[in-house]
Protein backbone atom coordinates (compact mmCIF):
# COMPACT_ATOMS: atom_id res chain seq x y z
CA UNK A 1 0.00 0.00 0.00
CA UNK A 2 2.84 2.38 0.83
CA UNK A 3 4.34 1.81 -2.62
CA UNK A 4 1.08 2.76 -4.32
CA UNK A 5 0.66 5.93 -2.28
CA UNK A 6 4.23 6.91 -3.12
CA UNK A 7 3.57 6.34 -6.83
CA UNK A 8 0.38 8.42 -6.77
CA UNK A 9 2.13 11.40 -5.18
CA UNK A 10 4.29 11.77 -8.29
CA UNK A 11 2.09 13.57 -10.90
CA UNK A 12 3.45 11.56 -13.84
CA UNK A 13 1.13 12.95 -16.49
CA UNK A 14 1.93 11.67 -19.98
CA UNK A 15 4.89 13.50 -21.49
CA UNK A 16 6.01 15.31 -18.31
CA UNK A 17 9.31 15.24 -16.45
CA UNK A 18 7.59 13.36 -13.62
CA UNK A 19 6.96 10.47 -16.00
CA UNK A 20 10.73 10.20 -16.49
CA UNK A 21 11.27 10.59 -12.75
CA UNK A 22 9.19 7.51 -12.03
CA UNK A 23 11.02 5.50 -14.66
CA UNK A 24 14.35 6.27 -13.01
CA UNK A 25 12.87 5.39 -9.62
CA UNK A 26 11.59 2.06 -10.92
CA UNK A 27 14.98 1.29 -12.46
CA UNK A 28 16.81 2.10 -9.23
CA UNK A 29 14.52 -0.03 -7.06
CA UNK A 30 14.80 -3.02 -9.37
CA UNK A 31 18.56 -2.68 -9.60
CA UNK A 32 18.76 -2.65 -5.80
CA UNK A 33 16.81 -5.93 -5.79
CA UNK A 34 19.45 -7.54 -7.99
CA UNK A 35 17.69 -7.37 -11.35
CA UNK A 36 19.70 -6.72 -14.50
CA UNK A 37 18.21 -3.39 -15.59
CA UNK A 38 18.10 -1.86 -19.04
CA UNK A 39 17.30 1.85 -18.63
CA UNK A 40 17.53 3.74 -21.91
CA UNK A 41 16.55 7.09 -23.37
CA UNK A 42 14.41 7.06 -26.48
CA UNK A 43 15.45 8.42 -29.84
CA UNK A 44 12.07 10.05 -30.43
CA UNK A 45 12.75 10.95 -34.05
CA UNK A 46 13.76 7.39 -34.91
CA UNK A 47 10.66 5.99 -33.19
CA UNK A 48 8.37 8.41 -35.05
CA UNK A 49 9.91 7.30 -38.35
CA UNK A 50 9.58 3.57 -37.62
CA UNK A 51 6.92 1.40 -39.26
CA UNK A 52 3.92 0.96 -37.01
CA UNK A 53 4.58 4.05 -34.88
CA UNK A 54 1.50 4.28 -32.62
CA UNK A 55 1.22 8.07 -32.56
CA UNK A 56 1.00 10.44 -29.63
CA UNK A 57 -1.49 12.91 -28.14
CA UNK A 58 0.96 15.21 -26.36
CA UNK A 59 4.19 16.98 -27.19
CA UNK A 60 7.03 14.86 -25.87
CA UNK A 61 10.63 15.96 -25.33
CA UNK A 62 11.93 12.73 -23.82
CA UNK A 63 11.04 9.21 -22.84
CA UNK A 64 12.72 6.34 -21.03
CA UNK A 65 12.29 2.60 -21.09
CA UNK A 66 12.87 0.24 -18.17
CA UNK A 67 13.26 -3.52 -18.50
CA UNK A 68 14.48 -5.54 -15.52
CA UNK A 69 15.31 -9.25 -15.72
CA UNK A 70 16.03 -11.76 -12.99
CA UNK A 71 17.96 -14.69 -14.48
CA UNK A 72 19.42 -15.44 -17.88
CA UNK A 73 17.62 -16.05 -21.14
CA UNK A 74 14.12 -15.34 -22.37
CA UNK A 75 11.85 -14.58 -19.39
CA UNK A 76 9.16 -17.15 -18.70
CA UNK A 77 6.91 -14.32 -17.52
CA UNK A 78 6.88 -10.58 -18.07
CA UNK A 79 4.84 -8.28 -15.84
CA UNK A 80 4.19 -4.93 -17.52
CA UNK A 81 2.75 -1.60 -16.45
CA UNK A 82 2.75 2.04 -17.47
CA UNK A 83 3.82 4.91 -15.21
CA UNK A 84 1.95 7.69 -17.02
CA UNK A 85 -1.47 9.02 -16.06
CA UNK A 86 -3.97 11.40 -17.63
CA UNK A 87 -4.38 14.97 -16.28
CA UNK A 88 -6.58 15.35 -13.18
CA UNK A 89 -9.23 17.44 -14.92
CA UNK A 90 -11.50 19.76 -12.94
CA UNK A 91 -9.80 19.90 -9.51
CA UNK A 92 -12.89 21.03 -7.51
CA UNK A 93 -14.65 17.81 -8.53
CA UNK A 94 -12.15 15.75 -6.54
CA UNK A 95 -13.27 14.90 -3.01
CA UNK A 96 -9.72 15.67 -1.95
CA UNK A 97 -8.33 19.03 -3.01
CA UNK A 98 -5.14 17.31 -4.12
CA UNK A 99 -5.73 14.59 -6.75
CA UNK A 100 -2.17 13.35 -6.18
CA UNK A 101 -2.43 12.93 -2.42
CA UNK A 102 -2.87 9.16 -2.31
CA UNK A 103 -5.55 9.58 0.34
CA UNK A 104 -6.63 6.41 2.15
CA UNK A 105 -10.33 6.23 3.10
CA UNK A 106 -13.11 3.64 3.28
CA UNK A 107 -10.83 0.75 2.43
CA UNK A 108 -9.54 2.37 -0.75
CA UNK A 109 -6.61 4.44 -1.97
CA UNK A 110 -7.68 7.52 -3.90
CA UNK A 111 -5.94 9.73 -6.46
CA UNK A 112 -5.12 10.16 -10.11
CA UNK A 113 -3.56 6.92 -11.30
CA UNK A 114 -4.68 4.89 -8.29
CA UNK A 115 -6.61 2.58 -10.61
CA UNK A 116 -5.06 3.28 -14.01
CA UNK A 117 -2.58 1.87 -13.43
CA UNK A 118 -0.32 2.59 -10.50
CA UNK A 119 -2.06 -0.14 -8.52
CA UNK A 120 -0.82 -2.54 -11.19
CA UNK A 121 2.69 -1.07 -10.96
CA UNK A 122 2.62 -1.58 -7.19
CA UNK A 123 1.55 -5.20 -7.69
CA UNK A 124 4.39 -5.81 -10.15
CA UNK A 125 6.98 -4.36 -7.78
CA UNK A 126 5.56 -6.32 -4.85
CA UNK A 127 5.90 -9.54 -6.86
CA UNK A 128 9.48 -8.65 -7.79
CA UNK A 129 10.37 -8.02 -4.15
CA UNK A 130 8.69 -11.21 -2.97
CA UNK A 131 10.53 -13.33 -5.52
CA UNK A 132 13.88 -11.96 -4.36
CA UNK A 133 13.29 -11.78 -0.62
CA UNK A 134 11.64 -15.21 -0.38
CA UNK A 135 14.84 -16.88 -1.47
CA UNK A 136 12.88 -18.96 -3.99
CA UNK A 137 14.98 -20.57 -6.70
CA UNK A 138 13.87 -19.41 -10.13
CA UNK A 139 14.75 -22.05 -12.70
CA UNK A 140 13.54 -19.77 -15.50
CA UNK A 141 14.00 -16.00 -15.76
CA UNK A 142 11.41 -13.41 -14.79
CA UNK A 143 11.10 -9.83 -16.07
CA UNK A 144 9.36 -6.60 -15.21
CA UNK A 145 8.74 -3.88 -17.82
CA UNK A 146 7.63 -0.33 -17.02
CA UNK A 147 6.70 1.94 -19.89
CA UNK A 148 5.69 5.51 -20.65
CA UNK A 149 3.15 7.00 -23.01
CA UNK A 150 0.54 4.26 -22.82
CA UNK A 151 -2.27 6.76 -22.33
CA UNK A 152 -1.65 8.48 -25.66
CA UNK A 153 -0.67 5.69 -28.02
CA UNK A 154 1.88 3.33 -26.51
CA UNK A 155 5.25 4.77 -27.49
CA UNK A 156 6.88 3.14 -24.46
CA UNK A 157 5.71 -0.37 -25.33
CA UNK A 158 6.55 0.29 -28.98
CA UNK A 159 10.11 1.30 -28.05
CA UNK A 160 10.48 -1.71 -25.75
CA UNK A 161 9.49 -4.11 -28.50
CA UNK A 162 11.78 -2.41 -31.04
CA UNK A 163 14.67 -2.73 -28.56
CA UNK A 164 14.19 -6.49 -28.74
CA UNK A 165 12.93 -7.33 -25.28
CA UNK A 166 10.78 -10.45 -25.33
CA UNK A 167 9.19 -13.06 -23.08
CA UNK A 168 7.39 -16.38 -23.25
CA UNK A 169 4.25 -14.73 -21.86
CA UNK A 170 3.19 -11.38 -20.43
CA UNK A 171 0.59 -10.12 -18.00
CA UNK A 172 -0.28 -6.43 -18.09
CA UNK A 173 -1.71 -5.52 -14.69
CA UNK A 174 -4.26 -3.01 -15.96
CA UNK A 175 -7.52 -2.82 -13.94
CA UNK A 176 -9.84 -5.70 -14.83
CA UNK A 177 -12.40 -5.89 -11.97
CA UNK A 178 -11.38 -9.45 -11.15
CA UNK A 179 -11.72 -10.67 -14.73
CA UNK A 180 -9.09 -11.95 -17.14
CA UNK A 181 -9.08 -9.69 -20.18
CA UNK A 182 -7.85 -11.50 -23.28
CA UNK A 183 -8.74 -8.97 -25.97
CA UNK A 184 -8.88 -5.22 -26.47
CA UNK A 185 -10.74 -3.15 -29.00
CA UNK A 186 -8.69 -0.46 -30.68
CA UNK A 187 -9.03 3.32 -30.67
CA UNK A 188 -8.06 5.84 -33.35
CA UNK A 189 -7.86 9.56 -32.63
CA UNK A 190 -9.40 11.72 -35.34
CA UNK A 191 -9.70 15.44 -36.03
CA UNK A 192 -12.68 16.57 -38.10
CA UNK A 193 -12.47 20.10 -39.53
CA UNK A 194 -15.72 21.66 -40.75
CA UNK A 195 -15.66 24.97 -42.65
CA UNK A 196 -18.21 27.77 -42.41
CA UNK A 197 -18.47 31.35 -43.69
CA UNK A 198 -18.01 34.25 -41.30
CA UNK A 199 -20.43 37.13 -40.99
CA UNK A 200 -21.46 39.62 -38.33
CA UNK A 201 -23.78 37.90 -35.85
CA UNK A 202 -26.46 40.53 -36.49
CA UNK A 203 -26.46 39.38 -40.12
CA UNK A 204 -26.36 35.67 -39.34
CA UNK A 205 -28.07 34.61 -42.55
CA UNK A 206 -25.26 36.18 -44.58
CA UNK A 207 -22.87 33.59 -43.16
CA UNK A 208 -22.81 29.83 -42.71
CA UNK A 209 -22.21 28.53 -39.22
CA UNK A 210 -19.68 25.71 -39.05
CA UNK A 211 -21.56 24.55 -35.94
CA UNK A 212 -24.75 24.08 -37.92
CA UNK A 213 -22.78 22.43 -40.71
CA UNK A 214 -21.32 19.93 -38.25
CA UNK A 215 -24.72 18.65 -37.08
CA UNK A 216 -25.56 16.38 -40.04
CA UNK A 217 -22.05 14.95 -39.91
CA UNK A 218 -22.45 14.25 -36.20
CA UNK A 219 -25.75 12.47 -36.81
CA UNK A 220 -24.09 10.33 -39.49
CA UNK A 221 -21.30 9.45 -37.04
CA UNK A 222 -23.90 8.37 -34.48
CA UNK A 223 -25.54 6.14 -37.07
CA UNK A 224 -22.16 4.63 -37.89
CA UNK A 225 -21.57 3.90 -34.21
CA UNK A 226 -24.86 2.02 -33.98
CA UNK A 227 -24.02 0.01 -37.11
CA UNK A 228 -20.54 -0.94 -35.90
CA UNK A 229 -21.90 -2.16 -32.55
CA UNK A 230 -24.90 -4.07 -33.89
CA UNK A 231 -23.31 -7.51 -33.61
CA UNK A 232 -20.60 -7.25 -30.95
CA UNK A 233 -18.77 -10.45 -29.88
CA UNK A 234 -20.07 -12.13 -26.73
CA UNK A 235 -16.63 -11.93 -25.14
CA UNK A 236 -17.41 -8.28 -24.29
CA UNK A 237 -19.94 -9.62 -21.76
CA UNK A 238 -21.82 -6.68 -20.18
CA UNK A 239 -20.10 -3.96 -22.21
CA UNK A 240 -23.03 -2.35 -24.05
CA UNK A 241 -20.92 -0.27 -26.44
CA UNK A 242 -17.59 -2.00 -27.16
CA UNK A 243 -16.75 0.17 -30.19
CA UNK A 244 -17.74 3.73 -29.25
CA UNK A 245 -17.25 6.76 -31.47
CA UNK A 246 -17.01 9.87 -29.34
CA UNK A 247 -16.20 13.53 -29.77
CA UNK A 248 -14.13 14.59 -26.79
CA UNK A 249 -13.27 18.14 -27.75
CA UNK A 250 -15.11 20.71 -29.87
CA UNK A 251 -13.75 24.11 -30.90
CA UNK A 252 -15.58 26.59 -33.11
CA UNK A 253 -15.36 30.26 -34.03
CA UNK A 254 -13.16 32.98 -32.62
CA UNK A 255 -15.60 35.74 -31.64
CA UNK A 256 -18.98 35.65 -29.91
CA UNK A 257 -20.48 38.23 -32.29
CA UNK A 258 -19.38 36.46 -35.45
CA UNK A 259 -20.81 33.49 -37.29
CA UNK A 260 -18.39 30.63 -36.66
CA UNK A 261 -16.37 30.00 -39.80
CA UNK A 262 -14.44 26.96 -38.60
CA UNK A 263 -15.08 23.99 -36.32
CA UNK A 264 -12.68 21.25 -35.20
CA UNK A 265 -14.02 18.12 -33.52
CA UNK A 266 -11.41 15.87 -31.93
CA UNK A 267 -12.57 12.38 -31.11
CA UNK A 268 -12.02 8.66 -30.89
CA UNK A 269 -13.09 5.89 -33.25
CA UNK A 270 -13.37 2.39 -31.76
CA UNK A 271 -11.69 -0.39 -33.74
CA UNK A 272 -13.35 -3.80 -33.86
CA UNK A 273 -11.51 -6.96 -32.81
CA UNK A 274 -9.37 -8.16 -35.70
CA UNK A 275 -10.19 -5.13 -37.84
CA UNK A 276 -7.47 -3.45 -39.89
CA UNK A 277 -7.23 0.11 -38.49
CA UNK A 278 -7.01 1.48 -42.03
CA UNK A 279 -10.34 -0.15 -42.87
CA UNK A 280 -11.89 1.58 -39.87
CA UNK A 281 -10.46 4.92 -41.01
CA UNK A 282 -11.73 4.37 -44.55
CA UNK A 283 -15.25 3.59 -43.31
CA UNK A 284 -15.34 6.67 -41.09
CA UNK A 285 -14.10 8.93 -43.88
CA UNK A 286 -16.64 7.49 -46.31
CA UNK A 287 -19.48 8.29 -43.88
CA UNK A 288 -18.25 11.87 -43.53
CA UNK A 289 -18.02 12.23 -47.33
CA UNK A 290 -21.55 10.91 -47.79
CA UNK A 291 -22.90 13.32 -45.18
CA UNK A 292 -21.14 16.20 -46.89
CA UNK A 293 -22.44 15.24 -50.34
CA UNK A 294 -26.01 15.40 -49.05
CA UNK A 295 -25.65 18.94 -47.65
CA UNK A 296 -25.83 22.02 -49.95
CA UNK A 297 -23.01 23.84 -48.14
CA UNK A 298 -20.75 20.89 -47.39
CA UNK A 299 -21.08 19.53 -50.92
CA UNK A 300 -18.84 22.37 -52.13
CA UNK A 301 -17.03 22.91 -48.83
CA UNK A 302 -16.45 19.41 -47.48
CA UNK A 303 -15.20 18.56 -44.02
CA UNK A 304 -11.67 17.20 -43.72
CA UNK A 305 -10.70 14.20 -41.57
CA UNK A 306 -7.17 13.70 -40.26
CA UNK A 307 -5.69 11.17 -37.82
CA UNK A 308 -3.25 13.15 -35.67
CA UNK A 309 -3.04 11.32 -32.34
CA UNK A 310 -2.80 7.88 -30.76
CA UNK A 311 -3.58 4.98 -33.06
CA UNK A 312 -4.45 1.81 -31.13
CA UNK A 313 -5.12 -1.32 -33.14
CA UNK A 314 -7.11 -4.10 -31.50
CA UNK A 315 -5.33 -7.03 -29.91
CA UNK A 316 -6.27 -10.46 -28.65
CA UNK A 317 -5.02 -13.74 -27.24
CA UNK A 318 -6.34 -17.01 -28.65
CA UNK A 319 -9.12 -18.45 -26.49
CA UNK A 320 -7.26 -21.74 -26.07
CA UNK A 321 -3.86 -20.30 -25.13
CA UNK A 322 -2.42 -22.03 -22.01
CA UNK A 323 -1.62 -18.69 -20.32
CA UNK A 324 -5.32 -18.09 -19.72
CA UNK A 325 -5.70 -21.33 -17.81
CA UNK A 326 -2.51 -20.71 -15.84
CA UNK A 327 -3.70 -17.29 -14.68
CA UNK A 328 -7.16 -18.66 -13.93
CA UNK A 329 -5.76 -21.51 -11.82
CA UNK A 330 -3.48 -19.17 -9.86
CA UNK A 331 -6.46 -16.97 -9.02
CA UNK A 332 -8.77 -19.90 -8.23
CA UNK A 333 -6.25 -21.73 -6.06
CA UNK A 334 -6.02 -18.71 -3.77
CA UNK A 335 -9.71 -17.85 -3.80
CA UNK A 336 -11.53 -21.02 -2.87
CA UNK A 337 -11.50 -22.48 -6.36
CA UNK A 338 -13.52 -19.69 -7.96
CA UNK A 339 -12.24 -18.97 -11.45
CA UNK A 340 -12.65 -15.51 -12.99
CA UNK A 341 -14.64 -14.60 -16.07
CA UNK A 342 -12.83 -14.04 -19.33
CA UNK A 343 -13.67 -10.83 -21.12
CA UNK A 344 -12.73 -8.32 -23.78
CA UNK A 345 -12.22 -4.62 -23.03
CA UNK A 346 -13.52 -1.71 -25.13
CA UNK A 347 -10.34 0.35 -24.81
CA UNK A 348 -6.94 0.16 -26.49
CA UNK A 349 -3.86 -0.94 -24.60
CA UNK A 350 -0.26 -2.12 -24.90
CA UNK A 351 -1.53 -5.68 -25.31
CA UNK A 352 -1.70 -5.27 -29.08
CA UNK A 353 1.98 -4.18 -29.26
CA UNK A 354 3.27 -7.00 -27.06
CA UNK A 355 1.20 -9.67 -28.82
CA UNK A 356 1.46 -8.23 -32.33
CA UNK A 357 4.82 -6.51 -32.74
CA UNK A 358 6.52 -8.54 -30.02
CA UNK A 359 4.83 -11.90 -30.63
CA UNK A 360 4.39 -12.33 -26.86
CA UNK A 361 1.19 -14.04 -25.68
CA UNK A 362 -0.34 -11.34 -23.47
CA UNK A 363 -3.40 -10.73 -21.34
CA UNK A 364 -4.64 -8.28 -18.70
CA UNK A 365 -5.23 -9.09 -15.06
CA UNK A 366 -4.89 -6.40 -12.43
CA UNK A 367 -6.44 -4.51 -9.53
CA UNK A 368 -9.11 -1.88 -9.97
CA UNK A 369 -12.35 -1.12 -11.76
CA UNK A 370 -11.83 0.67 -15.08
CA UNK A 371 -14.98 2.72 -14.44
CA UNK A 372 -12.89 4.69 -11.93
CA UNK A 373 -10.10 5.32 -14.44
CA UNK A 374 -9.71 8.90 -15.72
CA UNK A 375 -12.43 10.03 -13.25
CA UNK A 376 -12.26 12.47 -10.32
CA UNK A 377 -13.27 9.65 -7.98
CA UNK A 378 -10.39 7.41 -9.11
CA UNK A 379 -9.58 4.78 -6.49
CA UNK A 380 -8.64 1.16 -5.90
CA UNK A 381 -9.68 -1.14 -3.07
CA UNK A 382 -6.78 -2.18 -0.81
CA UNK A 383 -8.19 -5.70 -0.41
CA UNK A 384 -8.22 -6.15 -4.18
CA UNK A 385 -4.64 -4.91 -4.39
CA UNK A 386 -3.55 -7.67 -1.99
CA UNK A 387 -5.65 -10.37 -3.68
CA UNK A 388 -4.23 -9.62 -7.13
CA UNK A 389 -0.65 -9.42 -5.84
CA UNK A 390 -0.93 -12.87 -4.27
CA UNK A 391 -2.38 -14.40 -7.45
CA UNK A 392 0.24 -12.85 -9.72
CA UNK A 393 3.01 -13.95 -7.36
CA UNK A 394 1.76 -17.54 -7.49
CA UNK A 395 1.64 -17.35 -11.30
CA UNK A 396 5.22 -16.03 -11.38
CA UNK A 397 6.47 -18.79 -9.08
CA UNK A 398 4.85 -21.48 -11.21
CA UNK A 399 6.00 -20.10 -14.56
CA UNK A 400 9.61 -19.74 -13.43
CA UNK A 401 9.89 -23.46 -12.58
CA UNK A 402 11.29 -25.61 -15.38
CA UNK A 403 8.91 -28.48 -14.64
CA UNK A 404 5.81 -26.27 -14.68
Amino acid sequence: MHDLISLITVPSITGTAEESELQHRQASQLSDLGFAVDLWKFDLDALAAADGYPGTEVERTEGYGVVAVLGDGTPALVLQGHVDVVPPGDIPKWLDADPFSGRVADGAIHGRGACDMKAGLAVNMAVARALVRSGATLELPFALHTVVGEEDGGVGAFATMLRGHRGQAAVITEPTSGRIVTANAGALTFALTVPGRAAHASMRLEGVSSIDAFLPIYRAIQDLEALRNADAPRRFLDTVLPYPISVGRLRAGDWSSSVADNLVADGRLGVQLGEDPQSARDEFEAVVRTACSADPWLRDNPAVVTWPGGQFASGMLADDHPLIGEVSRAIGDLNGGAHPERAAAPYGSDLRLYSGLGGIPTLHYGPGDVRFAHAPREQVQTAELITVARSVLLLALRRTQAHA
